[in-house]
């Protein structure tokens, strides 16, 4: 009724903003609300609305608010009533939070009505009702809760105090104690442990047990931390009440809420001692069956304070513990926390052989609950802690025990392939360390333990199901065994490879999605040559086996219509013959004589090299004619110029034959007005360049064959 009005603005309204309309309204139904003749109704409707009473009175809602506290004490049920006061303060604290004195009041009210509930009329009516005290009391619990924290709630500590004083007061009475408890400030509680322990053991136990006591304190103590000379103290006077629980339930929930008390201020003596008072109190009748989720709180709060796992595993009880987490997912998700905080926390590698075993065994129970139903997110996060774990063990300069471990841990983890792909790449690196540390001193020893490395990444590498990891795990392991001089090692990884390679699929799943597989291979291929331009010869096998066997495979593949993918890798291959050609290679690996060291720059094998150049230019030249149709014409003049700078990079264009050619190709590119004019300017200034460098004058003549087509 006043949103018409512009001149009211909701934050500064006031009684006299409103027109007279609105407040004759508000002022109706707050008569009617009067004429409600039952009082629960009555008071409950004008608490709902009591904000509209800013329409008639700028001290309306502080008048209302103690008429309706005074208004409760004629509703004659205990239960009812602090259910109407925790309803008040919570319509008080909305309306006018700065109004604590009606708050104090609701709640001095409700402790001169609280020993009603022990009076002959509400025990008369629980019987009626077949209502249990246990069962009654604790649905007081949420309005007093509400009741306090709204009382709490910024409350200056002698307030808290006069509060606790009037509890007292009541005889300690249990339900009070643990609102008390559970509604005020941890601090507040944790500074007074030992007075509130006093008061719980005063308490009496009917209907409200004292272990729920001790629970709610040890939920503060883990909020906020006692004085310091009163921790021991307190943790005795609570393990007493709590050891001595029947229920499994009731003393599960309570061990719980201590352990992290326990572990946040005592040593792994008294933890130890918690987790057996827990095992021998869980374990009978299997009563750990129903309690899984409070007995992986307490391994996570052991783990959260325990990160020195040499310590933890010192814990006489902790793998006891764990032998309780019987039902299979929990027992994974509880060894899944433990090798999280693990690599989390483990900065330093270790050969604790306490830690190894006790992470073996979880390990392996996180491995061998994999199946074919799980999912792949689920094996990855697997495959990542367990990797964690692996890459953190060192045995140092113990070469063959570090190997023993890496055998042993293929055996245990043999069905997530990532663990084994980090195996393998480990063992290479322990090779490569093996040199570096035995540099110089290259001993049989050394060398049959670099060969058991091989063997091991040999014997590894078939058993994982991507081809492109098993590709480049036999190139990278190839590598390894060459840069350690296992020259026969590195044939087989690389012979290896090539017997691959037509096992490639056209399509490969990346991440849940089928993609063409071959820009993967090409890269792999490319990453292959640069490796076999250092490979020397096998002295039984002919010169080049290698590339020769390479090709082959290429040849063979069968690769996909309209694709170019074979002529590119062609012309990778002119480059690596390129380079054997030369009489000292560009790079070499320490201590193996390359192919320009064995043969010298020798003629037989030069010409052998040419010829192998000459199939593979007939190849390439073969499938540039293949392109000589109209939908093709644009890939056959991006190929003739892609050629043409393969054979000015890499070629002699003092042969004549090889000039002839590139000059050919160079019309080829022009040919149908595909290729890129600009690119042929950059290509051409670049050759008149590089014809004015020493011993490279034939490129001026070359340079004046080769004319740019105009467009008209």
């Amino acid at each position: 009724m006043c949103v018409g009005d512009r001149s009211v603005s909701p934050d500064h309204f006031s009684p006299e903003s409103a027109n007279d309309t609105a407040k004759e309204t508000c002022l109706n139904w707050f008569f009617k609300i009067a004429s409600i003749r039952e009082l629960v109704p009555r008071f409950y409707v004008e608490a709902s609305i009591l904000k509209c009473n800013k329409f008639l009175s700028s001290t309306g809602i502080s008048e209302c608010l103690p008429r309706l506290t005074c208004m409760i004490r004629g509703i004659g049920d205990p239960l009812v009533s602090v259910y109407a006061r925790a309803y008040l303060c919570r319509v008080g604290m909305e309306v006018a939070p700065h109004l604590k004195e009606s708050l104090n009041k609701n709640f001095f009210d409700f402790l001169l009505t609280f020993k009603q509930i022990h009076g002959d009329t509400v025990q008369n009516h629980l019987v009626v009702q077949g209502v249990e005290l246990s069962s009654y009391l604790p649905l007081y619990s949420p309005a007093m809760d509400w009741i306090f924290q709204c009382i709490s709630y910024r409350a200056p500590e002698i307030l808290l105090t006069e509060m606790m004083e009037r509890c007292k007061k009541l005889g300690n009475n249990a339900l009070l104690l643990n609102s008390v408890m559970s509604a005020f400030r941890a601090e507040f509680i944790a500074t007074r442990s030992v007075d509130f322990i006093g008061m719980i053991k005063e308490c009496n136990e009917a209907g409200f047990p004292k272990h729920l006591l001790f629970r709610s304190l040890g939920l503060n103590l883990a909020l906020a931390d006692p004085p310091e000379g009163d921790r021991l103290q307190i943790l005795n006077e609570a393990w007493k009440v709590i050891t001595k629980l029947k229920n499994p339930q009731d003393y599960i929930n309570c061990a719980d809420v201590w352990s992290e008390y326990t572990c946040r201020h005592f040593t792994k003596r008294e933890v130890n001692t918690v987790l057996a008072d827990v095992i021998k109190h869980m374990t009978p009748d299997r009563a750990f069956e129903d309690s899984y989720p409070q007995l992986q709180s307490i391994i996570k709060k052991v783990i959260a304070h325990f990160h020195d796992f040499s310590v933890l595993f010192s814990v006489e009880k902790f793998l006891p513990f764990l032998d309780m987490f019987q039902k299979e997912s929990v027992r994974v998700e509880v060894c899944k926390c433990i090798m999280d905080v693990f690599i989390k926390h483990q900065h330093e590698p270790t050969k604790d052989p306490v830690i190894l075993n006790a992470l073996l065994h979880v390990c392996k129970t996180m491995h061998d609950s994999v199946n074919a139903l799980t999912l792949e997110d689920e094996k990855r996060m697997l495959a990542h802690l367990i990797n964690g774990f692996i890459k953190m063990v060192s045995f140092g300069r113990d070469f063959e025990q570090q190997l023993s471990f890496y055998v042993e841990a293929r055996s245990m983890f043999c069905n997530l392939e990532p663990v084994l792909v980090q195996l393998i790449h480990s063992v290479n690196r322990l090779a490569m360390e093996t040199r570096r540390v035995m540099k110089g001193n290259h001993s049989r020893k050394t060398a049959a333990f670099v060969r058991a490395c091989a063997a091991y990444c040999f014997i590894t590498i078939p058993s994982l199901v991507g081809i492109f990891t098993r590709l480049n795990l036999y190139l990278h392991s190839g590598q390894v065994a060459l840069a350690n001089q296992c020259l026969s090692q590195a044939d087989a990884f690389f012979k290896a490879a090539i017997s691959l390679v037509p096992e490639v699929p056209k399509m490969i799943n990346i991440d849940g999605k089928m993609r063409p597989s071959e820009s993967f291979l090409l890269e792999f291929l490319c990453n292959f040559f640069s490796t076999l331009l250092i490979v020397p010869d096998h002295p039984e096998h002919g010169v080049l086996f290698l590339v020769r066997e390479l090709l082959n495979v290429i040849q063979d593949y069968t690769w996909e219509d309209n694709s170019d993918d074979k002529i590119r890798i062609y012309t990778y291959v002119l480059h690596l013959l390129s380079a054997m050609s030369q009489e000292t290679y560009l790079y070499h690996v320490d201590k193996v004589d390359s192919n320009d060291s064995l043969y010298g720059g020798d003629s037989k094998f030069l010409a052998e090299n040419n010829k192998l150049c000459e199939t593979v230019m007939a190849q390439i030249l073969e499938h540039l004619k293949a392109l000589a149709k109209d939908e093709a014409l644009k890939r056959q003049s991006s190929l003739g110029l892609s050629f043409f700078n393969s054979i000015l990079a890499h070629g002699d264009l003092r042969n004549n034959r090889l000039n002839q050619l590139s000059v050919h190709l160079w019309h080829l590119a022009q040919r149908h007005g595909s290729a890129d004019t600009r690119t042929m300017v950059k290509t051409l200034e670049y050759i008149k360049k590089r014809s004015k460098q020493p011993d490279m004058a034939h490129l001026t003549e070359l340079a004046l064959r080769l004319p740019l087509q105009t467009r008209t």
